[in-house]
């Protein structure tokens, strides 16, 4: 009963376990994404190829992301209702995070593709005044200093260098110029996407099991009906109407949305055990379906084949169970305080080697090969990903904190 007594206390705040289950997410984001500076590393690290049947770890972390996404959709919902929000409002809140991630996205994705030469200056510092505006605008500011003047041109500045920016982008080649274009949307975009469906989801099924679980269903139906042929009279509209990754990203996402769901309705009637058996059997499901679904169309995240799908939610939801018996339920959590600040302010964390990797590269001073190199290299990366996250920290502390 005191186990429970406990649960219940912290299920008034938020689930420790969610904030930390991101951490590690981050963490191992950041790692994964440092992999391009080494060499000589295990293939079932990095990426696989399109057109490759298989999964390395940075395959399967981004989804664990939108898993974490969904998890964390209900309890914010519930959060802002708590405090007096009604529908329309929360409505508007969904817009501007949307707006914010989709912004973000589209920038970062453009430069991937900008025109140097076009440019006239190295594509660096477009890069570092990208990151800056981000910082500008979504910054928490404090709200009872009386500077709010202050703060607001700051966000004005911000949105200004973004327009300015954009007026200066040139992407394509000499040849053929193009200005900024959606392209794939980015990471970002693609959170924004996924989050926007899902949470919709959420306002119409609020807490209903059956309702949740088949708009889950439905989801990777469709992500099986474009790779199976069953939508191909759709596609006149796919260009102008069509759902995310096929119907795999917001699938992942609402895995999440469904766990948090199944905790509302077994972990706040005192019954937390028959929920992680639920969410464990949930693992189990997912990846049955994905190696069920294998022989078809393979594994491969960047065609996003219901394999991919299944294997990747069924990973993070035996995971999230674990994580959530020692933290919630055992109550410990001090092993995960240095990743911390990754889990609760993920943004912030995000954008940082978005400043890093560009200044590295303007001052031209790199680590030596027989420090990115192996398993050496390897340790760099987790350092540096740790790294990263301690500067997050600091940055909180110092009053910067990015929230959309």
């Amino acid at each position: 009963m005191e186990v429970h007594s406990q649960l219940e206390r912290r299920t008034k705040t938020r689930i420790l376990s969610i904030d930390i289950f991101r951490a590690i997410t981050m963490l191992l984001m950041i790692f994964v994404n440092d992999l391009w500076t080494l060499s000589n590393i295990p293939e079932w690290l990095d990426h696989k190829p399109a057109d490759v049947d298989g999964l390395g770890l940075a395959d399967i972390v981004f989804p664990a992301f939108l898993v974490i996404v969904g998890l964390s959709i209900p309890f914010a919902i519930r959060n802002r209702k708590s405090k007096g929000d009604d529908t329309k409002n929360i409505l508007i809140h969904i817009a501007e995070r949307v707006f914010a991630l989709l912004l973000m996205g589209v920038y970062m994705v453009n430069f991937e593709n900008i025109n140097q030469e076009a440019l006239g200056f190295n594509k660096y510092w477009w890069e570092i005044l990208m990151a800056f505006a981000f910082v500008l605008i979504w910054n928490v500011y404090p709200e009872n200093d009386g500077k709010h003047k202050l703060y607001n041109g700051l966000k004005f500045f911000g949105y200004a260098i973004l327009v300015f920016l954009a007026w200066i982008y040139e992407g394509g080649t000499a040849d053929n110029p193009i200005w900024m274009q959606t392209h794939w949307w980015g990471i970002l975009g693609l959170i924004g996407w996924s989050y926007l469906l899902c949470s919709l989801a959420y306002l119409i099924g609020g807490n209903n099991l059956i309702t949740i679980t088949a708009i889950w269903v439905f989801f990777n139906l469709f992500n099986v009906g474009v790779f199976a042929g069953w939508l191909d009279f759709m596609q006149l509209i796919k260009p102008y109407v069509w759902i995310v990754g096929d119907g795999s990203m917001p699938a992942l996402t609402m895995a999440g949305v469904l766990a948090s769901v199944i905790y509302i309705n077994f972990s706040e009637s005192n019954k937390p055990y028959i929920f992680i058996l639920i969410i464990a059997g949930m693992g189990l499901l997912s990846l049955a379906y994905g190696f069920g679904t294998r022989p078809f169309w393979g594994i491969s995240k960047i065609q996003a084949t219901p394999a991919w799908v299944g294997i990747c939610t069924g990973i993070s939801l035996l995971i999230y169970p674990v994580l959530f018996l020692i933290v919630d339920i055992f109550g410990k959590k001090n092993w995960a305080k240095i990743i911390k600040p990754a889990g609760t302010a993920t943004l912030t964390c995000y954008l940082i080697p978005y400043f890093y990797y560009p200044v590295i590269a303007l001052i031209g001073i790199y680590l030596p090969m027989s420090l990115r190199t192996g398993v050496i290299g390897l340790i760099k990366s987790f350092l540096f990903a740790l790294f990263i996250i301690l500067i997050t920290g600091v940055l909180n502390r110092v009053g910067i904190k990015l929230k959309i």
